[in-house]
């Protein structure tokens, strides 16, 4: 018996993808106290890795320094052009040409339910054009001394993709966006400084309404908030994550930029391109109970 589970737990290994963007258990992780920025603990947080959809911390970021700064609010609508459309694909909200959202909708679409169209269109929205937005994302990534980081679009989608038909999608982006532990943990250490970010990535369950007027209902794809069985508790009961990103796609595996506090202690977890979602919050959970552990007295 314990030969056959051997078997079989060698069998379930090989058939998880490695390459030097998605590992066992991760290509990189590094954890920090969020109000000194010291680092707790790191392991190849150098290490290039594909992002994905953790890609959306810096969308987030850029709208939300938009409304602090005047330029536009948390009720303005937004109308998608094409991009939203050719730009993207699942996970959506199908916003379509023409059809219009609020800001704080399409926030909510991106950090609850990871909507692609989401990025593309508030990215067209806050810079006038999609090149003109990832542009941005680069100069507040130098800004913000992310060195190893390279942004090619909003959302973290790859070069190509397939469809589920089985056909290639292929979008304009010629490469990867990129970046490590080190970088994506600057960018998370200036996001948790905006009480305004919580309120869209502490949800577990979020509301919008569609630009045909339909309201919808996402789970939040953090599964050490929702999963009862992943969840990180504090020593008095409470849970103690309530942010930020996660994100897949093949190539570079699963990541998480994970957040959580404990009383007035707060901890971020970086965890970049694990062969799987299962190690991948194995060990963020794991890191973030260690950092708490650490700072919390």
């Amino acid at each position: 018996m314990l030969h056959f589970l051997s078997i079989a737990t060698v069998a379930l290994f090989c058939a998880i993808p490695q390459s030097v963007h998605r590992q066992s258990p991760y290509v990189g992780a590094v954890s920090a106290d969020a109000k000194t920025g010291r680092v707790l603990f790191q392991e190849n947080a150098d290490a290039v890795a594909y992002p994905a959809s953790v890609t959306k911390l810096m969308t987030l970021l850029l709208v939300l320094e938009d409304v602090e700064a005047g330029r536009y609010d948390l009720s303005a609508r937004v109308e998608a052009t094409e991009d939203a459309t050719r730009l993207s694909e699942p996970s959506w909200v199908d916003l379509r040409p023409g059809e219009s959202m609020t800001v704080d909708d399409l926030l909510t679409a991106l950090m609850v339910k990871s909507a692609n169209d989401a990025a593309i269109a508030l990215g067209v929205h806050s810079a006038g054009s999609f090149d003109a937005f990832v542009e941005r994302m680069n100069r507040r990534a130098a800004e913000l001394g992310m060195t190893r980081t390279r942004y090619y679009n909003p959302n973290g989608l790859p070069p190509v993709s397939t469809t589920a038909n089985g056909k290639l999608r292929r979008y304009p982006w010629k490469e990867f966006n990129v970046s490590t532990c080190s970088d994506q943990l600057k960018l998370a250490l200036e996001l948790v400084k905006r009480p305004q970010v919580f309120a869209y990535t502490s949800q577990k369950i979020g509301y919008v309404t569609d630009g045909r007027g339909q309201r919808l209902q996402f789970v939040n794809h953090n599964n050490l908030m929702v999963k009862n069985s992943k969840k990180v508790f504090n020593p008095d009961g409470s849970e103690a994550v309530d942010g930020l990103k996660t994100g897949y796609i093949d190539a570079g595996g699963s990541s998480i930029v994970l957040t959580g506090r404990r009383g007035g202690s707060r901890a971020v977890v970086v965890v970049l391109g694990s062969a799987s979602a299962k190690e991948r919050d194995e060990a963020a959970g794991r890191l973030l109970t260690d950092a708490l552990d650490a700072i919390s007295w």
